[in-house]
C-alpha cells in the first residue's frame, strides 16, 4: 500500500523592515522632529511668558491693594541698628516685603520681625533668614533660571530669587537725597543718616505724586536672575564694577537732553571694562557682580531695585561706580531691564497693566515710562 505523500504549501518569510526601511523611517522621524521642536519649545515659552505676565499682573494689583489700605506705595525703610545710632541702607527692606500680604503670603509676612535688619548677621539678620530665604512663586519669572547662592553666603539658606524690581525710574540713584528728584520713579530710599526711627520719613508715595500719570509710569519692571559665576561675563546680567562716574556730571544725571553724551560715555568705558572683570582671581566678585536677583527681602538696587535708563536686554552690561566693592547698597548704579523672553521684558505699569516692553524701544521713551514726575508726553504706540 503506498502511502500517501502530502506536500504542504512553501513556507513564507517573516513578515518585517529591511535596513533600508527602517533607515528611511528613522530619517522621517528625524526630519518631523526637527520641525516640531521650534513649535514646542516656542510653545513652552509662550506658556512660561504667560506666567511671567501674570506674576506681573498679581503684583501690580497687590500694590494698589496696599495703596488703596495705606494711600502711599511701600516704602524702602531706613533702619537704625541695635542702639538706633548708626543708620544705614544695608539691610533695609524692599517694597516687595511689604507687599506679602496681597500676594497670599500673610503668615510669613506676619513671622517677620521688620524691627530687625535682613542683612548682616552682627546686625540680628539670622533672626530672618529663614524667612528671607523662602521662595514666592510670585517673585519667580519660570523663563529665569534659579539662583545658585547663599544667604550671607553661610550656605545654610539658600538665595529665594527675585525676577521683577521695583522701578526708582530715570536715575542712576535710589536715594533722594542726590537731587533727582524730577527723574524719580514710583520707589526712592529716604535721605540716608540724616534722619531718625526705624521706618522712612520720606514722604509718602501716593497716586497724587504720580503726575505723569499711572497707565505712563513703570511700577516694576523685569530682569534675568544673575549667573552666579564671577568667573564668567554675562551681559546684560552682570553688573560691572567700578566704572567711574562721570567726571563733571551733575546730581541728577542722566538727564535728558543735556545727560545723554555723558550717559553713553559712560555705557561705552562699562562696556570697554566688563571683560577684564574676570581677571581677578578670589577678588572677582568685586567686580564682577553675577549675583543679580538674589532675593526679595533687601531693599536696594540688584536685589529688589532697579532704573529705567536702557530698552531691556541692552547690548551693555548693567554698571555701578562703587569703587569701595562691598554689597549693592551704593550708587550710582544703572541695573535695569532683562530677560529670556525673545524681543524684549515684561512690565507692570502704575495702573495695574502689565505690557510687554519691546529691545527696540527708543533710550528717551525709557526715561519718561521711568519719571512718575517728568512731564513726558509718550504715545502706547512708541513702545
Amino acid at each position: 500500500m503506498h502511502r500517501l505523500i502530502s506536500r504542504g504549501a512553501p513556507s513564507r518569510r517573516a513578515a518585517g523592515f529591511t535596513l533600508i526601511e527602517l533607515l528611511v523611517v528613522i530619517a522621517i522621524i528625524a526630519v518631523l522632529i526637527s520641525l516640531l521642536l521650534p513649535a514646542v519649545q516656542s510653545a513652552r515659552e509662550a506658556a512660561r511668558r504667560a506666567q511671567c505676565t501674570n506674576n506681573l499682573k498679581q503684583l501690580s494689583l497687590a500694590l494698589h491693594n496696599y495703596i488703596s489700605t495705606n494711600d502711599s506705595v511701600p516704602p524702602v525703610a531706613n533702619l537704625w541698628f541695635l542702639n538706633k545710632t548708626v543708620a544705614t541702607t544695608w539691610g533695609l527692606w524692599s517694597p516687595q516685603s511689604k507687599l506679602l500680604p496681597y500676594l497670599e503670603q500673610g503668615p510669613i509676612y506676619n513671622a517677620i520681625n521688620f524691627n530687625m535688619v535682613n542683612k548682616w548677621t552682627a546686625g540680628g539678620a539670622f533672626i530672618n533668614h529663614s524667612l528671607s530665604a523662602t521662595r514666592i512663586s510670585s517673585f519667580l519669572c519660570p523663563s529665569s533660571p534659579l539662583p545658585r547662592g547663599s544667604i550671607d553666603c553661610l550656605a545654610q539658606f539658600q538665595d529665594p530669587g527675585n525676577n521683577y524690581f521695583a522701578s526708582t525710574g530715570a536715575t542712576l540713584h535710589f536715594e533722594m537725597y542726590n537731587g533727582a528728584n524730577g527723574l524719580f520713579g514710583v520707589y526712592q530710599a529716604p535721605l540716608g543718616t540724616s534722619e531718625a526711627g526705624w521706618e522712612s520719613a520720606t514722604p509718602p508715595i501716593g497716586i497724587r505724586d504720580i503726575t505723569d500719570g499711572t497707565s505712563n509710569t513703570v511700577a516694576f519692571g523685569e530682569w534675568q536672575t544673575g549667573d552666579f559665576d564671577c568667573n564668567k561675563l554675562t551681559v546684560p546680567s552682570d553688573v560691572v564694577n567700578p566704572v567711574p562716574y562721570p567726571s563733571g556730571a551733575p546730581s541728577n544725571f542722566p538727564a535728558a537732553p543735556a545727560g545723554v553724551q555723558l550717559f553713553m560715555n559712560w555705557l561705552n568705558q562699562c562696556a570697554a571694562t566688563a571683560p577684564s572683570t574676570t581677571g581677578h582671581g578670589n577678588t572677582n566678585w568685586e567686580y564682577n557682580m553675577s549675583y543679580l536677583g538674589a532675593s526679595w527681602d533687601q531693599g536696594m538696587f540688584g536685589y529688589t531695585l532697579g532704573n529705567l535708563l536702557l530698552p531691556p536686554n541692552p547690548r551693555w552690561p548693567n554698571c555701578r561706580a562703587c569703587s569701595w566693592y562691598g554689597d549693592w547698597d551704593c550708587d550710582p548704579e544703572m541695573i535695569g531691564l532683562s530677560s529670556f523672553h525673545p524681543g524684549g521684558a515684561n512690565v507692570g505699569f502704575a495702573d495695574g497693566s502689565v505690557r510687554f516692553l519691546k529691545s527696540s524701544t527708543a533710550m528717551q521713551i525709557i526715561w519718561g515710562l521711568g519719571t512718575r514726575a517728568g512731564g513726558e508726553v509718550i504715545s502706547a504706540d512708541s513702545y
